[in-house]
């Protein structure tokens, strides 16, 4: 027993490693198909609790490493969060049949469990997601058809595709190099016959989808250009908002922007978020005096990250605007909040498993689609963690955005892994909605992001740093943008249901054997 739960621990490990060195900022995209391939093999033949044991484990493998991260700020709350992510992993390894079926059952239960994780709970987790890995690889395009999600489901088709070829590869390989003769073979048997269609009808779905992305819409030719400048101020990283002083935050941001003068000729001038901290309402304080003063100065729109105290248990997390003329033009409240970052669900019950202090006010969730309508053009607002959550570019583009911006602050982490993983997600966020994209930083990464996903221009980590690009706007729509993930939601559920077809025979005659 002892043995074979090394023979299904091993290679299970070794997969869920695989998927997350594909992962920012390791990102060896190729490991990620390699890692579902060898999960696809070790699943096969395998008994419910086998497989239970198999794709927890790979989630293990693949979370411990994905979000690792986490534990900078609460290493016992990491161990809890990798144990539960690795469950839908676990699960999907369940819903994947041993034998006949488990092909198609295998992209479809995977797919689906990732789409339960995006998600749940608390609105889920797209931090260490497979797709994220691909953002760096050659299936990019995949997101305008059908988003993160499709990318995912492509991930586990192609690993299941080499899971079931390259065994029996490998092993002719190794007889014809040892010089053994091959192994004796017979006509093929109807299952076998079964698993080679399937096989050839999921490497040519593969092969159709990832053509017909470079040909899909992507948003279509711009419009008109705009000037922007993305500011990133610098700073020390890995410390929390309390270990620095706001004044110097937002010193940083002003010093970086006395380089930009008129003859910068721009249009849109991005700070990050959370770069202006106050203890009550904007109106009045010497901060907005001075973006009123540089957005006149420039004489272009200005959006930068504020947070006002509200009350003693709440904040709000805003984007404000401010047009050439020095006066606001839009605000907008960020929608989906970081739980256990800006605001902490059950707080009751959670105080007794943890000190809280460092979370000591919630954020007031927004509401709104994410547009913000500037002088300088109809921009899509994703604040930071939204980046990660393809229904806010979806819900901007869909009001009128032709342009995305992604002010975010990811100062407290020390390591490069979720700057890495955001500016993942913001490529992938630009092709699946065909928009041009601009995202700026307090302290890295700052970057610009054609509508194909490719990184224009990017900051380096802690520097000051101002990026100044040109970027199109664009009002076509990709068919991401049109259908969302119901296609691929309701394409991986008919995957998973066909391992229960039951397989058609031929009619025996009467007196004949029966077929060994």
């Amino acid at each position: 027993m002892r043995r074979r739960r090394g023979g299904i621990v091993i290679p299970s490990l070794v997969a869920g490693v695989g998927l997350a060195l594909s992962l920012p900022p390791w990102g060896w995209w190729p490991l990620a198909f390699v890692g579902a391939a060898l999960l696809f093999w070790r699943l096969e033949g395998l008994a419910l609790r086998a497989r239970l044991l198999a794709g927890w484990v790979a989630g293990i493998g693949c979370f411990g490493i994905g979000l690792a991260w986490a534990q900078s700020f609460n290493w016992y709350g990491a161990v809890v969060l990798v144990a539960l992510e690795a469950l839908t992993m676990a699960l999907a390894a369940a819903l994947t049949p041993p034998r006949r079926g488990r092909l198609g059952a295998f992209v479809g239960a995977f797919t689906l469990l990732e789409a339960a994780r995006l998600a749940w709970p608390f609105g889920g987790l797209p931090i260490g997601g497979v797709y994220l890995g691909q953002a760096g690889g050659p299936l990019l395009g995949v997101a305008r058809l059908g988003g993160p999600l499709l990318l995912t489901a492509l991930v586990w088709a192609v690993g299941a595709v080499l899971g079931s070829i390259g065994p029996p590869a490998l092993r002719a390989g190794w007889r014809v190099a040892r010089r053994e003769a091959p192994e004796p073979s017979g006509p093929p048997s109807s299952a076998n016959r079964r698993q080679g269609a399937a096989c050839l009808a999921l490497a040519l779905a593969v092969c159709a989808i990832s053509l017909g992305a470079a040909f899909a819409p992507d948003g279509g030719p711009a419009r008109r250009s705009l000037s922007i400048a993305a500011v990133q101020g610098g700073g020390r990283r890995g410390v929390s908002k309390a270990e620095v002083a706001p004044v110097v935050v937002f010193g940083a941001q002003l010093a970086a922007s006395e380089g930009l003068g008129p003859n910068d000729h721009l249009s849109l001038v991005v700070w990050p978020e959370d770069v202006i901290a106050l203890s009550g309402p904007l109106t009045g304080t010497p901060q907005a005096a001075a973006l009123a003063s540089l957005a006149r100065r420039l004489h272009a729109t200005v959006l930068a990250g504020v947070t006002e105290t509200v009350s003693d248990t709440s904040f709000r997390n805003e984007i404000v605007a401010w047009g050439p003329s020095g006066r606001v033009v839009s605000i907008f409240e960020k929608v989906h909040r970081v739980p256990f970052g800006e605001y902490i669900p059950f707080r009751g019950f959670f105080s007794h498993l943890a000190n809280l202090s460092a979370v000591a006010l919630d954020a007031i969730a927004g509401h709104g689609d994410g547009l913000m309508h500037t002088p300088a053009a109809p921009v899509g607002v994703l604040v930071s963690y939204e980046v990660f959550f393809a229904a806010r570019g979806r819900s901007s583009v869909r009001a009128g955005a032709e342009v995305l911006a992604v002010p975010t602050n990811t100062s407290s982490y020390s390591t490069s892994q979720v700057p890495a993983q955001e500016i993942a997600a913001a490529r992938v966020q630009a092709v699946e909605e065909g928009r041009d994209l601009v995202q700026a930083d307090p302290t890295g990464f700052s970057a610009v992001i054609d509508h194909r996903g490719a990184v224009l221009r990017r900051s380096g980590l802690g520097r000051r740093a101002v990026i100044v690009a040109t970027v199109g706007l664009r009002r076509g729509a990709t068919l991401y943008e049109r259908w969302g993930d119901l296609p691929v939601e309701i394409a991986a559920v008919l995957l998973l249901l066909s391992a229960a077809w039951p397989s058609r025979r031929r009619p025996r005659a009467k007196g004949a054997p029966p077929v060994a």
